[in-house]
């Protein structure tokens, strides 16, 4: 363990203005606030709390930051009182101490809703003050570091897998990769040892064959800049067990078909001199194209500054190299705690934390969420992406995840703006909304205040801050139609009972059904959760009522057949219930099959749904169907048509004309997105069968206003 005194000399070698007698004070109440309680490892609990104030010591965090390292568990596992810390030691630390207290309290909770409303609070403590965040990581750090004294497996994996998914994810986000890295590889020997050992095994390997290869290769780029009057300090280094992992299962290969697994640094002293070296390395080597990339001139979104490139250097290796700064290097490893605006003041920690745009962001999500498991969904996706940087007309930089599109690119800018987006702009041309957009185009949004989002963006945005604006409307939207129906449905189960409707009889039937609101009442009949039939047994329980719901309940199930009714399928059991499904559309001609769901009878999917790869881990769910020629179907069954068409008056009545002459009939139309010179639309058309819609899409085709016609699949 550190001694009292060392302790105090680490702080005050990077903190000169840190209050030593603060630490002191903090260190005795600790140890003696702990007293016999013991670790796991079965060293005293004491030693916890001062090694993660060791951690911080490293970081050169400022004395507050220390001291509340060492209180930190005192509320949580003590006696201890906050009001007692906010007396010994102010209000300031209190804060602190409280924030993490908290934490550790929910994190004893092991179930997916605690672990997300755990991360809600961390989201809200560190928007707050930053500090929190660094304690939180360096005692998850030791945490990390003693996870083998836990002799519970499945506790070992579920802290592995939190640390793996949330808090490695967020010491990146503050660019401390050193601590990201070491987070990594830990959480990654508890859920993957196997992979562990393996890569390195083939480490241990590629050393025993390459000889002192990476110090050749030092020493060969370390002349080649010096000889250019650099003045530069070159490193190599293996990269991380975990990363390489990752990378294989990103790119489908082995560790054989990686060629840059050791990287190599050079620290120069301007960043004038980045750009010299670089220039340097691409005279004196072959650069491997689409490998590189400038952090200097467009910094990561966690402040990450470097130049990275790939060359075939020395001996013809294949080498990655990195080119930065020292200012840069010591950033790029301790992140958010490299900067001194910490131990200037206390309140220097919350305008740290404020500065970086992404907690902004999620605060947003957070704001807008429905709950806490969509929050951590959501912030998983924000947190694991990488990036690309796309520009405004004003040519500001907007920094968003790989395979993000315009409608992110609007909600980046603007909530209101991706509200508002009704199309976009990329260079100069005009671009459907799903566009997947590339490093360095220039986005222009195309907005109209009677515009809202559509539904269908939610399965092609990738940012969570997108995704939970467009959820939040969708539910808005989905409320008030079901208000609307359930209404309808009360209404009409008041007039079976001869009565008119009363919201009066309503009210005093809501504490049976256990609601707080008719609001309530009319979304539950109009989602079909409820039915009239109960509604007026509950309100008039001395009479008998009719089954009046019989023609509004199909309004709100999917359609359904038995197999009594005439569904010309083969292989079903008599009596079963029958769905066809909404994602695929099956019709007569095509191959199908069945897909048997417990109460719900079986769904019908063409063979090539893409929905069956859910259903591929339980093969005694499927049944081998086949259209019945001699049975006639019962109604008319529907195909779903994908059309762009031209933005000009009568195309929707050219449309209409062609299905109509093609004995068809549009069930349904909903345009999913339309600009100046195109609508997007999707169409349900009733047809006999396959070959019958083909009939329609050649005629569609056919119709000069129709740029394309699809079979949808959605």
């Amino acid at each position: 363990m550190i001694r009292q005194y060392e302790l105090v000399e680490r702080v005050k070698a990077t903190d000169p203005a840190a209050d030593e007698d603060s630490i002191n004070r903090a260190y005795v109440f600790s140890m003696k606030a702990h007293g016999t309680q013991k670790r796991a490892s079965g060293d005293p609990y004491f030693s916890h709390p001062l090694e993660v104030a060791g951690i911080l010591t490293e970081l050169k965090l400022d004395g507050a930051s220390i001291v509340t390292a060492l209180l930190h568990d005192t509320i949580e596992d003590t006696l201890t009182t906050l009001d007692e810390i906010e007396r010994l030691f102010g209000p300031t630390i209190a804060k602190l101490v409280d924030g993490v207290t908290k934490l550790s309290r929910l994190e004893l909770q092991s179930d997916q809703t605690k672990q997300a409303e755990n991360f809600r609070k961390l989201l809200l403590a560190m928007s707050e003050d930053i500090r929190v965040l660094l304690v939180k990581l360096a005692d998850r750090l030791h945490n990390m570091r003693t996870l083998g004294y836990i002799a519970d497996a499945d506790k070992r994996r579920t802290v592995a897998r939190e640390t793996l998914e949330i808090y490695a994810p967020l010491a990146e986000r503050i660019g401390m990769n050193a601590m990201k890295d070491e987070l990594e590889d830990l959480a990654f020997d508890e859920l993957y040892p196997e992979a562990q050992e393996s890569i390195r095994a083939r480490f241990e390997f590629l050393r025993q064959q390459g000889g002192d290869l990476v110090s050749r290769i030092v020493e060969a780029l370390t002349t080649t800049l010096v000889t250019a009057g650099l003045e530069v300090e070159v490193s190599g280094r293996e990269k991380r067990p975990y990363s390489i992992w990752r990378k294989m299962q990103r790119k489908h290969v082995t560790f054989e078909q990686l060629a840059d697994v050791i990287a190599f640094r050079a620290v120069v002293t301007s960043e004038d001199d980045c750009y010299r070296a670089l220039g340097v390395l691409h005279r004196a080597y072959r650069v491997v194209p689409g490998r590189f990339k400038d952090y200097v001139s467009t910094p990561k979104l966690n402040g990450y500054r470097s130049i990275h490139t790939v060359v075939v250097g020395p001996e013809r290796q294949r080498v990655e190299v990195q080119v930065r700064t020292r200012k840069m290097h010591e950033e790029a490893e301790l992140g958010v705690a490299a900067h001194w605006s910490f131990k200037q003041d206390s309140s220097a920690g919350v305008r740290e934390g404020r500065q970086y745009r992404w907690i902004r962001e999620l605060l947003d999500i957070l704001e807008h969420a429905l709950g806490p498991e969509e929050f951590l969904e959501h912030t998983k996706l924000e947190m694991y992406r990488d990036q690309v940087f796309c520009f405004t007309p004003k040519g500001d930089l907007i920094a968003l995840p790989q395979g993000a599109t315009p409608v992110d690119f609007a909600y980046a800018v603007h909530s209101g703006v991706g509200d508002t987006c009704v199309g976009a702009k990329i260079n100069g041309r005009m671009m459907p909304l799903r566009t997947e957009l590339g490093n360095g185009d220039q986005i222009e949004i195309v907005r109209s205040t009677v515009a809202a989002p559509s539904p269908t963006w939610e399965n092609f945005v990738v940012t969570g801050k997108a995704r939970t604006r467009i959820r939040r409307f969708v539910r808005s939207q989905e409320r008030e139609q079901y208000l609307a129906l359930g209404r309808g449905i009360a209404e009409k189960a008041f007039r079976a009972e001869g009565r008119d409707y009363s919201e009066k009889l309503i009210e005093t039937a809501l504490p049976k059904l256990k609601l707080k609101s008719i609001g309530e009442l009319h979304v539950l009949l109009g989602r079909g959760d409820l039915t009239g039939k109960h509604l007026a047994e509950v309100v008039f329980p001395y009479r008998r009522l009719k089954d009046v719901v019989g023609n509004v309940l199909p309004l709100v199930r999917r359609r359904s057949r038995s197999v009594e009714r005439g569904v010309p399928i083969k292989g079903l059991i008599a009596g079963m219930a029958v769905h066809y499904a909404e994602c695929c559309h099956p019709l007569p001609g095509e191959r199908i099959v069945g897909i048997v769901t417990t109460g719900k009878g079986v769904m019908v999917h063409t063979i090539d749904c893409d929905t069956l790869v859910d259903f591929q881990d339980d093969p005694e769910r499927w049944l081998d169907l086949a259209w019945d020629a001699e049975v006639e179907a019962d109604g008319e069954l529907q195909g779903r048509l994908s059309l762009v068409i031209s933005n000009e008056p009568g195309s929707l009545g050219a449309i209409s004309t062609v299905i109509a002459e093609n004995s068809g009939n549009i069930s349904n139309l909903k345009i999913t997105n339309r600009s100046a010179d195109l609508f997007e639309m999707v169409i349900d058309v009733e047809v006999e069968d396959v070959r019958h819609l083909s009939n329609i899409v050649a005629a569609l085709r056919a119709t000069p206003v129709i740029s394309s016609v699809e079979r949808a699949r959605m």
